[in-house]
């Protein structure tokens, strides 16, 4: 196998590893602010029950909540009613909007009472607070710890091969049980590499745009 072909097939497997972190944060990054409200709310019972979730979550390996996600409703119910990539997403969704959801949290609270008086002097509503003078502090203060995360999702992806979906490391695994060759698996390290280095220039890019918070 030639190295033209080991990239088209990287290149092909690369593919799937960007749709996957492409639809993981497109949904997990919302889903996440909503699970930060649930777990800030006055009512107990939601807020309970949500921090319950996110600790599970979190507390458990992404892997086995892959492997959950698609077996589990099979072995309880006879009928897988997901896909292997449908349930690769579905995990990394509710993994990572958990996540999200804490550093959401952490940067609402991270702002003073004060900020919210003002805007109540004013006579604004609590959704005009929170989107007009609130949220852009948050997303300055939080813009680190979700540009590490969102890094993370990026090598996160490998994870999807547990359930045998096609992904980039799945595909040089592939290449190199099939023709006795090792360099593939650091090629495909290479992929990886400029693709955490756009992203990095991405954030770095956008955290300089937000400086005139300072």
């Amino acid at each position: 196998m030639n190295f033209g072909q080991v990239t088209l097939q990287l290149l092909e497997g690369f593919g799937t590893t960007v749709l996957v972190f492409a639809l993981t944060l497109a949904m997990a990054l919302p889903l996440g602010l909503i699970v930060a409200f649930g777990s800030m709310t006055k009512f107990k019972p939601l807020r309970w029950l949500t921090r319950t979730i996110v600790w599970i979550i979190r507390g458990t390996p992404l892997m086995l909540q892959v492997i959950v996600v698609f077996y589990v409703p099979g072995l309880l119910f006879g009928v897988n009613f997901t896909t292997r990539f449908t349930a690769v997403i579905i995990a990394f969704v509710i993994n990572y909007a958990c996540y999200f959801s804490e550093i959401y949290r952490g940067g609402i609270e991270s702002i003073s009472k004060g900020q919210y008086e003002a805007g109540q002097v004013l006579g604004m509503t609590k959704a005009q607070i929170f989107f007009k003078i609130v949220l852009f502090q948050v997303v300055k203060r939080i813009m680190a710890p979700v540009s590490n995360e969102v890094i993370t999702l990026v090598k996160d992806t490998a994870l999807a091969r547990v359930i045998a979906v096609e992904e980039l490391i799945s595909a040089s695994n592939d290449i190199m049980a099939g023709f006795g060759i090792i360099y593939p698996l650091f090629y495909a390290g290479v992929f990886y590499l400029i693709f955490c280095g756009i992203l990095t220039v991405m954030f770095n890019f956008i955290e300089k745009k937000l400086d005139y918070y300072r």
